[in-house]
């Protein structure tokens, strides 16, 4: 357990590339609240891992993962699904994509799991003038050197909240895919290595709002997983009011319950979740079925199964089981498969949508027996 997190802002000097409109670089999201440390600096995946090797075991990993999401819900309110699969998401490796209106959270929600994962934290708002160098970050001519010198942008973090991602152009969206994908951004020939571990939470704003550009199909493929917040129960939303006005002014502090190196070990922890033969062929078959599908014209890829199944691992994991089930797939499909497949033209008409055609084809395909450790 680390100290807890003030959720204030703290004098400094800004980091990165400071002309980026719409970044904040210095950890702090555009409403003040502040999640990182003084002097604290991205892990890099050296001194990640630095702190011992091997995994913490499941039964470690499980319980860490419990006390992440009660952490978290401090500030987040009747969200628990959707904290779990983000977590499930980052447990995986993958990178998280939330589509919903203004004012669900979705900046709480990032800002308190980077917090509870001991994570640095940075929000980039995307804008129409944001251009690839304000994210990525830029070579500058040092007159006292003498040389160029290559200045880190906001993506250099362990945690990015790319806000509103669909309202910068595409060529912007695009200077995330290496990112997201590889790990590292080549800048003027050179590639240089992002901290680890390194999680993109991007959110975008339902595409039948003005000032949006779709995202392409290469980048949606980059996300391990969608998630839709809703709105709150009645019950919940009073609850939250309830919350608000007996703490006052005060803000809630998220406490650190795992620090970046942690994270990595709980990482390698998934990898010990064994996965029948059984299980990879419903996935199998479950891809199949969207590749063959009248109503579509793209069918999930093959990342897109690779993300599934390490999904299956983690959520077993947060489960407390070493094996996966069918059910895990089952309930994962839909979030890690519906935003990557493409519909025909005809079928926006219909407002179908791909979350639609991956629940018939749970529904239709039969489901193997629960198997247990392979």
């Amino acid at each position: 357990m680390g100290r807890p997190r003030t959720a204030r802002t703290r004098p400094g000097r800004p980091r990165g590339n400071p002309s980026a409109p719409g970044a904040d670089v210095t950890g702090t999201d555009v409403t003040g609240v502040d999640v990182t440390r003084t002097g604290e600096t991205p892990t890099d995946e050296n001194s990640a891992g630095a702190n011992g090797a091997g995994d913490l075991g499941a039964a470690t990993t499980t319980a860490l993962c419990d006390a992440v999401l009660d952490e978290v819900e401090r500030a987040v309110v009747g969200k628990r699904d959707a904290l779990t699969l983000i977590l499930t998401a980052v447990l995986a490796g993958g990178h998280v994509l939330i589509e919903d209106l203004p004012g669900m959270g979705k900046t709480l929600i990032a800002r308190s799991m980077a917090a509870a994962l001991g994570l640095r934290f940075t929000r980039v708002q995307f804008t129409p003038d944001l251009l690839p160098a304000d994210l990525l970050g830029s070579t500058i001519y040092d007159m006292q050197s003498g040389h160029f010198e290559f200045r880190r942008g906001p993506v250099f973090t362990n945690l990015l909240m790319a806000d509103e991602i669909n309202r910068t152009p595409p060529k912007t969206q695009a200077a995330l895919l290496e990112a997201m994908a590889e790990h590292q951004v080549s800048i003027d020939g050179e590639t240089h290595r992002l901290p680890s571990p390194f999680v993109v939470i991007a959110t975008d704003n339902p595409i039948e709002f003005e000032g949006t550009y779709p995202l392409p199909e290469a980048q949606l493929d980059r996300f391990a997983v969608k998630v839709k917040l809703d709105y709150l129960s009645e019950s919940d939303e009073a609850s939250m009011l309830r919350r608000r006005l007996e703490r006052g002014s005060a803000e809630v502090e998220i406490a650190e319950v795992v620090d970046a190196a942690q994270l990595l070990l709980m990482r390698e922890s998934v990898e010990s979740v064994s996965v029948h033969e059984d299980v990879l062929r419903y996935v199998v078959s479950l891809a199949a079925a969207t590749r063959n599908h009248p109503k579509l014209v793209v069918g999930a890829s093959p990342r897109a199964e690779l993300d599934l199944v390490q999904l299956s691992r983690a959520r077993a994991l947060l489960n407390g089981r070493d094996f996966v089930l069918p059910e895990d797939v089952k309930a994962l499909a839909v979030a890690a498969l519906g935003h990557r497949i493409t519909l025909r033209p005809e079928m926006w008409v219909r407002s179908l949508h791909g979350a639609d055609v991956v629940e018939q084809l749970l529904r239709r395909l039969p489901v193997p027996r629960a198997p247990g450790p392979s």
